[in-house]
């Protein structure tokens, strides 16, 4: 199986990286050709153009930083529709809306093609090392044709439903990644300037009903002091925004998004639109005349979890009723890597 794979920024080098680990041909694509280099070096072939890439190859992907930047290489000349043929897969891994990428696929399925939105979650260091979750919006055929690829790149494969459920849930739950930074940045700054001992603190709410992913992750770099989670203040607003696009046409009158999308801008104003997002926290150290930090935490995120095979994650009738989840291994087969 042929991949290709356009987008080579924070998550998607890391992706194609891991696709290209597992085995599997692929071909690369970014403006900043000098991103490909190290794919390159390691036997990838670089694509001289985005309808080429969707002729050549079985999955065409896309990782890019936001909805009309998809668009863009979906549709203009020589972009992907141009060179789309029947049986291709447009794999759109970008986080975007559910409107746009169904109104792009519509395009796909005219082609002869299929689609599929496949976000993914749990953070850059988690993408390098393939343990990132995936969901992925399509046809169960498509799913189950995409999941060998899906499965290199990522260790709990869900499959949602429709094309862009997925998309609806990815910006859901980085609201709620949002909601945690922007609460834990004033549980930090108000320990601080309590006097708590910072490292006390991170280790209480580490044990407590306070804890979370977000804390054990982003919580790190900020008391390290440098707010690096590869992840900038435009990203945030532009997910927390597309959130409230969702909420806006279903009719939900959001109380909390709305607030968080005034912060998150004001520290993009103040700061930067591409400023760490966990610097979001420098608002209440400026207002407070405080510093959030403590000795030692890292400055960057590892993941310590050795990489695994992926797999994708079951929901049963009991399961589904209980909340639970299932999971089915899933190795790829020889052939594939062909």
């Amino acid at each position: 199986m042929h991949i290709g794979f356009i987008g080579l920024g924070n998550v998607g080098a890391k992706l194609a990286g891991s696709i290209q680990r597992n085995g599997l041909q692929i071909t690369v694509r970014d403006l900043d050709r000098a991103a490909a280099q190290p794919l390159i070096e390691k036997g990838a072939a670089f694509g001289e153009s985005a309808a080429t890439m969707a002729t050549e190859c079985d999955v065409i992907i896309t990782c890019l930083p936001s909805p009309a930047i998809s668009a863009a290489v979906m549709e203009a000349p020589d972009g992907i529709l141009d060179g789309m043929t029947p049986g291709t897969i447009w794999a759109e891994m970008s986080t975007t809306d559910e409107a746009e990428v169904k109104r792009i696929a519509e395009k796909v399925f005219v082609a002869g093609g299929q689609a599929a939105d496949c976000p993914v979650s749990g953070g850059c260091h988690r993408a390098e090392t393939g343990n990132i979750a995936i969901f992925a919006g399509c046809e169960r055929s498509t799913f189950e044709t995409l999941l060998p690829v899906l499965t290199t790149m990522g260790r709990r494969i869900l499959h949602t439903g429709d094309l862009g459920t997925a998309s609806v849930l990815k910006v859901m739950t980085n609201y709620l990644a949002t909601a945690n930074l922007l609460s834990l940045c004033e549980a930090l700054s108000t320990s601080a300037a309590a006097g708590m001992d910072l490292a006390t603190t991170y280790e209480a709410i580490r044990i407590s009903s306070g804890n979370s992913f977000v804390h054990e992750t982003e919580s790190q770099v900020i008391l390290n002091g440098s707010r690096d989670i590869s992840f900038t203040m435009d990203l945030v607003l532009k997910d927390i925004g597309l959130f409230q696009q969702i909420a806006d046409r279903a009719g939900v009158p959001l109380e909390i998004n709305p607030l968080m999308i005034k912060i998150m801008q004001d520290g993009a104003d103040r700061y930067g639109t591409r400023e760490w997002s966990p610097n979001i926290i420098r608002r209440l150290e400026d207002a407070c005349n405080i510093s959030v930090v403590a000795d030692g935490f890292p400055a960057d995120l590892k993941d310590d979890e050795p990489e695994e095979p992926g797999y994708e994650i079951e929901l049963n009738h009991r399961a589904q009723s209980e909340g639970l989840a299932t999971k089915k291994n899933f190795n790829l087969s020889p052939d594939l890597r062909q």
